[in-house]
């Protein structure tokens, strides 16, 4: 028994134990591979290198740093082509507009903001009814006087490229560039002939009597001013809806062109409110506008307007519209660019 002792005591301390053949060499156990904390053996995996389990943490923390550091690098970017969509939307396709007197009641109350196609006039004329956007330099406004040149050359390059550019920019949050804009309803369009009033008090057009009251202010007469006048060419007899104080074509008959518009200032066409919610709808052209004889494209009539300074409101829509479209492009441009981008393996 104490031989036994010994001899599991010897080999427990890896002496050569009594019994076994001399001269036979001994080597001390491989170390086992230590228990990781969920009792598993530690060590690399089957088919990995060494080390390649430790380093897994580094690189996921290096992958995350690498995708922190790309989105600040393409935030400028995504901005950049925010600002120019909206820009071009601004520019060419739609724009809000803030009204801010009466003289559009009841069709436009104070704070109701309108959004204007910019692009409807490409596609049609403008008709009788259509409620329109206008700039009133030169025609309603006298024309500003040039600012004198400066003599500074980088100056004049500031002023013929920079300041068009920031002045655009200023627009998208709802600053006045300078132009004086008004909303007038078209009663009139090149040719047509427009009076007031028949026996019955109603403006004609064309001898035809408009019956007004769907869009008139309530109890507004349709016109305490008298006039006659046929419209010239290339130009537009306005009107508001609150005919007791619009300031429109009836009180500038002493201007040049008689109180008409010229249809190259025309911004474009105002169709829906959109601004307050409990506000928000369509602004169609009213049913009177239809009948046969009030103009050649009376069959062809299709929206409505008044008569109102403004100014340009802040045009989230444009800005919004910029923003939804870089967002994707941006999205995309990294999904490409991961795609071409080598793998480690």
């Amino acid at each position: 028994m104490a031989s036994e002792e010994q001899g599991m005591s010897d080999r427990l301390t890896g002496r050569p134990v009594a019994g076994e053949a001399e001269g036979a060499s001994w080597s001390p156990a491989p170390p086992r591979a230590s228990a990781g904390e969920d009792g598993q053996a530690g060590g690399a995996e089957p088919g990995t290198s060494p080390g390649a389990a430790g380093n897994e943490p580094a690189d996921t923390e290096a992958g995350k740093e690498r995708r922190n550091r790309s989105f600040w690098r393409e935030l400028p970017i995504l901005i950049v082509i925010a600002l120019v969509i909206a820009l071009l939307i601004k520019t060419f396709v739609v724009q809000a507009f803030f009204i801010p007197s009466s003289s559009m009641e009841d069709t436009l109350l104070i704070g109701d903001k309108v959004l204007v196609n910019k692009m409807v006039y490409h596609f049609r004329s403008i008709q009788p009814g259509d409620i329109i956007v206008f700039n009133g330099a030169g025609s309603w406004n006298p024309v500003p006087a040039p600012a004198p040149a400066s003599s500074d050359p980088i100056v004049r390059a500031y002023d013929d490229t920079l300041k068009p550019l920031f002045h655009s920019i200023a627009g998208l949050v709802g600053t006045n560039p300078g132009q004086t804009y008004f909303i007038k309803r078209v009663i009139g369009i090149p040719g047509d002939r427009v009076a007031c009033c028949n026996a019955q008090g109603l403006v004609t057009v064309n001898g035809v009597p408009l019956h007004e009251q769907s869009y008139l202010y309530p109890g507004a007469a349709p016109s305490t001013i008298r006039f006659s006048i046929t419209v010239p060419p290339g130009r537009l007899w306005v009107m508001g809806d609150n005919r007791a104080v619009s300031e429109d074509s009836r009180l500038r008959q002493n201007d040049p062109g008689r109180g008409t518009v010229p249809e190259n200032e025309v911004v474009g066409r105002a169709f829906m409110i959109v601004w307050p919610p409990s506000r928000w709808r369509i602004l169609p052209i009213p049913s009177t506008f239809s009948q046969q004889g009030v103009s050649a494209h009376a069959s062809a009539a299709a929206a409505g307007g008044g008569t109102v300074r403004l100014r340009p409101a802040a045009p989230y829509l444009p800005l919004a519209g910029g923003v939804a479209a870089a967002v994707p492009l941006t999205l995309l441009q990294r999904r490409l660019r991961r795609r071409r981008a080598p793998r480690c393996r």
